[in-house]
């Protein structure tokens, strides 16, 4: 059994920074893709970031919505989101979650590819 559990949400001010963090307890992570998701009120989750199970980083493991990081190369546990200008679009439930199901080198970038998921942690960006 993996348990995910996230942290780092809170309250800021438009233009302001926040760094999540997902801590993974269970079983060894080497070979798992990490991400993060977000869902807004009233709509569907959305992909924001990963890292491959390869653990090695692409374009993709960014995206104009936060920063993927780890503590060090390669890293999996703990993992982060770097969160810069925040607009108040930005404000949802943030989730990190797991598989070691897809291509060893693949960007997973759909709810459905992972298996696991955190409860989500609350980021709310004030005017």
């Amino acid at each position: 059994q993996v348990q995910l559990v996230e942290s780092g949400g809170g309250l800021v001010q438009a233009g302001g920074s926040l760094r999540l963090s997902c801590t993974a307890s269970g079983r060894t992570f080497g070979n798992y893709a990490m991400g993060w998701f977000l869902q807004a009120p009233g709509k569907e989750r959305e992909f924001v970031a990963a890292i491959r199970r390869s653990g090695s980083r692409t374009p993709y493991a960014d995206s104009e919505k936060g920063r993927f990081t780890s503590p060090r190369d390669n890293a999996k546990n703990p993992v982060y989101l770097q969160m810069n200008s925040l607009h108040p679009e930005a404000t949802a439930v943030y989730y990190c979650a797991a598989e070691a199901s897809t291509r060893w080198d693949s960007i997973p970038n759909r709810g459905p590819d992972y298996d696991y998921w955190g409860q989500g942690t609350q980021v709310t960006v004030s005017s």
